[in-house]
């Protein structure tokens, strides 16, 4: 706010002000600039958080750190710097990294939160939603929506390490969080192939009429990776044979959907997979809200907020509110996103400005 239109300093107005301060009372005229700017400015800062630091620090609690009560899950929660310590990777986002050994179980349980997981590598854990063991793949989509119980075993010889997403710090700014202790067994460690859920939706263009009402989060356990690259695949083939079929020249790009309801699926996590081919540049993008992407595969680079920050598989970066990106592909370069877009867009502040197309 220009200082030529605060009043004079004067012993009258301290006394104001310190009557302010003693009723708990603030002036609108001396925060007009933060609490109304002209465009975002958001606290959070764009950070990239390499694969290669991340893995060693997981692998390293996992000989530290047991799973069960009390602690629950080994995971590790990606903190924003320009967020004060809390382990927010955006004012509504949280991404950690959870690591489960051979024959470990996380106990089941369930929150308010909505939450999923994404694997860049690795086979052998099952997450259980509600008693439907659910595999867990290289690029896969696993959700979680909120007040499910769940759970994690790990069957395999080998430890695995994934992405688990949620919405805690905006669960938290709200005071909307619950959360219940389930059964100190996650199942009788069952690993079918398919889960219930996908058995039962995942037939494309079908819908069984035992689920013909809508649902609020998807009732999908698990986004497949051979379907994803499969459309990704075709969207860049169709552009090959002259028909439009991408978000933009040499970028592919798709959206996980509630089959009930065609939207997101979850209520406030939108999840998506983009596909950039060799030697393209994105057009710089502005939105409000915040994203996070994971490199799935290949090699390229992110322009945050004009500075250029070399990214490789598994590394994971954060684009706060109103900070300008676009992707550099060196290689074919696959990336995982989410975002807070259907709060945004459900109380109508989404706002997007793209440059450079």
């Amino acid at each position: 706010m220009d200082n030529a239109m605060q009043p004079d300093d004067t012993p009258e107005l301290r006394a104001l002000y310190k009557g302010f301060d003693d009723k708990h009372m603030m002036p609108l005229w001396t925060q007009l600039g933060d609490l109304m700017p002209v465009h975002p400015k958001p606290k959070a800062v764009p950070h990239v958080w390499k694969w290669a630091d991340l893995l060693p620090l997981a692998e390293e609690s996992g000989k530290l750190v047991p799973v069960g009560r009390g602690g629950e899950r080994r995971a590790i929660g990606l903190a924003n710097p320009g967020l004060g310590g809390n382990a927010y990777i955006t004012p509504t986002l949280w991404c950690a990294i959870q690591y489960l050994l051979p024959g470990e179980n996380a106990p089941e349980h369930r929150h308010s939160q909505n939450a999923f997981r994404f694997v860049v590598e690795g086979e052998g854990v099952w997450t259980v939603v509600n008693g439907d063991p659910v595999r867990m793949s290289r690029g896969d989509l696993l959700l979680t929506p909120g007040w499910n119980f769940h759970g994690h075993h790990n069957v395999a010889t080998e430890p695995m390490a994934w992405i688990d997403g949620l919405d805690i710090p905006f669960s938290q700014q709200m005071d909307v969080g619950f959360f219940e202790f389930g059964a100190e067994r996650v199942t009788d460690n069952a690993t079918p192939n398919y889960s219930q859920g996908e058995r039962l939706w995942c037939h494309p263009g079908l819908r069984p009429l035992s689920g013909l009402q809508n649902t609020v989060a998807s009732p999908i356990g698990a986004y497949r990776w051979e379907h994803t690259d499969a459309a990704l695949t075709e969207q860049l083939l169709l552009e090959d044979e002259g028909n439009p079929a991408t978000v933009e020249l040499g970028h592919a790009a798709i959206r996980y959907v509630n089959p009930t309801t065609g939207g997101d699926v979850m209520p406030t996590i939108r999840c998506e997979f983009h596909r950039v081919r060799a030697g393209i540049e994105t057009p710089a993008r502005q939105e409000v809200g915040s994203s996070v992407f994971q490199v799935f595969e290949g090699a390229g680079a992110v322009v945050l907020g004009g500075e250029t920050r070399k990214l490789e598989k598994g590394d994971i970066f954060v684009v706060p509110s109103w900070v300008s990106w676009s992707l550099q592909a060196e290689t074919q370069f696959d990336l995982f996103r989410f975002s807070d877009a259907p709060i945004m867009e459900r109380l109508d502040f989404m706002r997007t400005q793209v440059t450079g197309q």
